[in-house]
């Protein structure tokens, strides 16, 4: 783009403030709350550069106000056409002065704010910055030189690391790999003030070359991002642009970098991960809802030491919070403390924490087999057995041990919070923390708000969960809540499908290949069919007589086949690996025959349609009801806690995208297929409000 004249100060370009100090000039990027690359920012440190060099300084140094440097470019920017002056134009204006600029990091460098940096000619972070560079996550690639500076500086094969798996790493990890060339001690501008003293010469990265690698190594990093970005188009860029950074030729290469970075960013699958983007921080907020008035939470108890109480409490000990954990008895209180140590030293096995982090994740977990181990807790969650009298009968004996200032959530996943919160004096307090399996691992957090819950429980519900760095969803009181909820209509859709004619293998192989990480029945396998049958025998009172109902889950449980815990559920696992069932297929066979059923082909296509068709229609139905706040929430949900693909935004997202009457014909025929005791939800108005949010 053509340069444009220098314009005087505007409201626009005050983002950066200029301070002239013994010499060196310093420009504060002052644009918050997190210091967005927005065009006044870009304009402001432009004309900074400008003022410094007509004033003849010897350095400048480049910094953040508030809480950290640049946390990466404006996203809201990005589905309109950019502004002069671009992010490289801004870098191009860097290496131009006369003089070296410092980038003095703090809080985050991300994206487009790593891209800045990396244009000065020297960087230096205080304890603590993270850096990254984050595009490949969203569907693109970075645009204002990562590919090629980055590399230049750490190496081919480090590049495509860090690149493609989009990956933040602390200050003195950056340290070690050349990425940032000094630490600050004590405060950031002094030691960037003196840094600049020290270091009167320019020393731009476009002027190095790659560190020495050899071809097997490079190739072996690309053979690695590939594979964990399931061969996505802009891993693939991403990649054949760092190997760019060997070849001399840089100005070439950066051309090519912003072309490739232009053309994606409004792409299909970038438009959709920024959708996502912001739908994942509106599905952390509450409206109306005072952040200020959430408690702090330090020390957690959790009640009950199986998979899902070890994996609560793994989560809290990672987030730096001491655990108290209770079982019932010595024997299994010991095995659940020898189990979450034994993965901790597996973790640190791996290199994945620290001895020091080891040893105080160990001192922080202390075991009890009485209530009376939790009265120092500032909140205490039960992960007992998945039955309603027992949660109560717990929440009962809790309560009177605890101060009445001391939090009680429920890691329920499908039961009534609010008849929970009836065994309680103070149901105000409990609210629902529904973690899913593995809950250190997984992101999802779905913050359950009950009829009683207050503001402040609410909101320490949430702050808890960004403190254990998940994604928080808030839902209201109903069967399975969100997730669960719809993830049941999409389940038992797909068993209709192999009622009617389709076999697992193939219902599972549609939904991988639209992006699920697993099909529906693979997924069944792996967290047991058992789960799902209580629920149903829990449902079964309530269910139409006339309602399509398949039994074959329920003969599978029958004859023993509870999943891969058992090696044998949808699949036979004897081998190793799921492998279609000839004791399986007879089942279906039968059953089948028993609704007089004679089997229907389906391709993978209508397949497909008709598993989101459920899950499209049951989101509309919860939505309508109250049980989520908004419809940009569902997607959330889906992509965080249930492997849907992210680069696709959602399935109320892709929904919104398909024609209207597509839409209509795949609601029409799940009606037909479900039959008698099927809802229609208000799914056009859902995908309505979806697609004021992708306008805004």
């Amino acid at each position: 783009m053509q340069r444009m004249g220098i314009q005087q100060k505007t409201e626009e370009t005050a983002s950066v403030s200029y301070e002239h100090r013994n010499g060196v000039a310093i420009l504060t990027i002052d644009n918050p709350p997190v210091n967005a690359g927005s065009h006044g920012v870009r304009m402001g440190v432009v004309q900074g550069i400008e003022r410094a060099t007509a004033e003849g300084v010897s350095s400048v140094v480049l910094i953040g106000a508030g809480r950290c440097f640049v946390a990466g470019s404006d996203l809201k920017e990005f589905g309109k056409p950019l502004q002069w002056p671009q992010l490289p134009d801004v870098i191009a204006a860097i290496e131009a002065a006369p003089f070296p600029v410092i980038a003095a990091l703090h809080g985050v460098a991300l994206g487009g704010g790593l891209e800045l940096a990396l244009g000065c000619d020297y960087r230096i972070a205080a304890t603590g910055t993270k850096v990254g560079l984050p595009e490949v996550s969203l569907g693109f690639v970075p645009g204002a030189g990562g590919t090629q500076r980055l590399p230049r500086l750490v190496g081919l094969a480090k590049g495509i690391e860090l690149i493609c798996n989009a990956a933040r790493i602390d200050a003195q990890a950056a340290l070690a790999i050349g990425l940032v060339d000094a630490m600050a001690q004590g405060d950031l501008l002094d030691a960037a003030l003196a840094f600049a003293i020290q270091h009167p010469t320019k020393r731009p990265v476009r002027g190095m070359t790659p560190p020495a690698e050899t071809a097997k190594v490079i190739d072996a990093a690309a053979q690695t991002a590939m594979r964990r970005g399931k061969g996505r188009p802009n891993v693939a860029e991403a990649i054949r642009l760092v190997r760019l950074a060997a070849e001399p030729d840089m100005d070439a290469a950066l051309a090519e970098e912003r072309a490739v970075f232009q053309a994606m960013r409004v792409a299909p699958d970038a438009v959709a991960l920024r959708y996502l983007f912001f739908a994942e921080r509106r599905a952390a907020m509450v409206d109306g809802l005072e952040a200020s008035a959430r408690a702090a939470i330090a020390t957690v108890g959790v009640i009950g030491g199986g998979t899902m109480g070890q994996g609560i409490a793994r989560a809290f000990l990672q987030a730096g919070l001491s655990v108290r954990l209770v079982e019932r008895e010595d024997e299994s209180l010991t095995r659940a403390i020898s189990q979450i140590g034994a993965h901790l030293d597996g973790l640190l096995a791996k290199g994945r924490i620290g001895a020091a982090q080891r040893r105080a994740q160990g001192e922080a977990l202390i075991g009890a087999t009485d209530y009376a181990g939790l009265a120092d807790c500032d909140l205490v969650i039960e992960a007992v057995f998945e039955d309603m009298a027992v949660k109560r009968e717990v929440l009962a004996r809790l309560e009177p041990i605890l101060d009445s200032g001391t939090l009680i959530a429920t890691n329920t996943s499908y039961l009534d919070i609010d008849q929970m919160g009836e065994a309680l004096a103070r149901p105000d307090r409990l609210l629902g923390l529904h973690f899913f399996s593995p809950a250190d691992v997984m992101p999802l957090l779905e913050v359950v708000r009950a009829g009683a819950t207050s503001d402040t429980t609410l909101a320490t519900g949430l702050a808890l969960a960004r403190k254990l760095g998940k994604q928080p969803v808030v839902a209201r009181v109903g069967e399975g809540f969100i997730g669960n909820r719809i993830y049941a209509a999409y389940r038992r859709r797909a068993e209709l499908l192999v009622l009617d004619g389709a076999a697992p293998e193939d219902v599972d192989a549609a939904a991988t290949a639209f992006g699920f990480a697993m099909g529906p029945f693979a997924v069944s396998d792996m967290s047991g069919l058992d789960i799902a049958w209580a629920m149903r025998k829990r449902q079964a009172a309530t269910r139409p007589a006339e309602a399509r109902y398949v039994a074959i889950p329920d003969r599978l449980c029958e004859a023993g086949r509870l999943g891969r815990k058992t090696g044998k559920g949808w699949y036979n696992y004897s081998s190793g690996k799921a492998q279609p069932d000839p004791e399986v297929e007879a089942i279906i066979r039968a059953e089948r025959a028993k609704a007089g059923i004679t089997p229907l082909p389906f391709d993978m296509a209508q397949i497909q349609r008709q598993l989101l068709a459920a899950i499209v229609n049951e989101a509309a139905c919860l939505l309508s009801e109250g049980i989520a706040q908004r419809a940009s929430d569902v997607d959330v949900v889906f992509v965080n806690g249930y492997g849907f693909p992210r680069w696709r935004g959602g399935p109320l997202y892709w929904a919104s995208l398909e024609p209207a009457a597509m839409i209509a014909a795949d609601l029409a025929d799940l009606a037909g297929a479900i039959g008698f005791g099927h809802t229609q939800g208000p799914v056009a108005q859902v995908l309505d409000e979806i697609r004021s949010l992708k306008s805004n």
